[in-house]
């Protein structure tokens, strides 16, 4: 008899452990966020979210873009932890490219109840990010990168015919006019937790992306289990297609755009 009390108490405590990891899962996944903070990836700088900035401040969301030094993991983590630190509630962290490492480090913050991927890297804990990548075919953007020290930066050639493809050619030049420096050495860093094991994630693919393969790009949509879009436009779909990767990020945020259905809503 003891042994049956026994077993029926720990089936019972299971069972509550279970509803209460269950309910938080809902909580996070169903909560609003007001704030979203916005993190670059390489070779560009806050500039690239300039177009999509005011479609989420008119859905009445505080914004804040964080300028990612670009010289190690550690310093973009530092940036973005600053940013996320300033929050005054809910967040959902966004990222573009190679941004997607720093989020998928930072996401477990309290404050972050999501986590949106625009044609980003979302590198598993500790893994080789470059030996997955090389597993997809090489897009041409990556044959203009020029090394200059310890830095990189992409040739205008490189950049304005594939980095930025659908991009118009005025946009795409002041683009690369302020194409910062990036450390030759961010692209192996690796991570030491995944957030997206956690944290409901959202994924816009570049179907015609030519800086990171699109094929790269939905197999980490799937891995992830992330609400997956994708989009007719090149690697920088947050400046050719602002409302799209908005609405993706208002979805995310349990927002919808004035008048609009979000996407990942519909």
């Amino acid at each position: 008899m003891k042994s049956s009390t026994a077993l029926a108490i720990l089936a019972c405590a299971v069972i509550a452990a279970f509803a209460t990891t269950h309910a938080h899962a809902q909580a996070v996944a169903s909560a609003k966020a007001t704030n979203v903070v916005l993190v670059h990836g390489a070779w560009a700088d806050t500039s690239s979210w300039a177009e999509v900035i005011p479609y989420l401040q008119a859905a009445g969301i505080k914004v804040t873009a964080v300028n990612n030094p670009l010289t190690s993991l550690k310093d973009s983590l530092a940036a973005t932890s600053r940013a996320l630190a300033l929050q005054d509630g809910p967040t959902v962290l966004v990222a573009h490219s190679w941004g997607g490492t720093v989020i998928s480090e930072l996401g477990l913050d309290q404050k972050v109840t999501a986590l949106v991927y625009i044609a980003a890297y979302a590198p598993d804990a500790k893994e080789d990010f470059v030996a997955l990548s090389a597993k997809f075919p090489q897009e041409p953007a990556r044959d203009g990168i020029e090394k200059h020290g310890s830095t990189t930066k992409l040739s205008e050639d490189a950049f304005l015919k594939y980095f930025a493809n659908g991009v118009d050619a005025k946009t795409a030049e002041a683009l690369y006019a302020a194409q910062p420096p990036t450390a030759a050495s961010l692209f192996a860093a690796k991570t030491t937790v995944a957030a997206w094991h956690r944290k409901p994630s959202w994924y816009a693919v570049s179907k015609q992306d030519q800086t990171i393969n699109p094929e790269l790009q939905r197999f980490l949509a799937r891995r992830m289990g992330a609400t997956m879009v994708t989009l007719d436009a090149g690697h920088l779909s947050l400046v050719s297609h602002p409302k799209e990767v908005a609405d993706l990020i208002l979805a995310a945020a349990g927002q919808t755009a004035p008048g609009q259905t979000a996407a990942g809503q519909k």
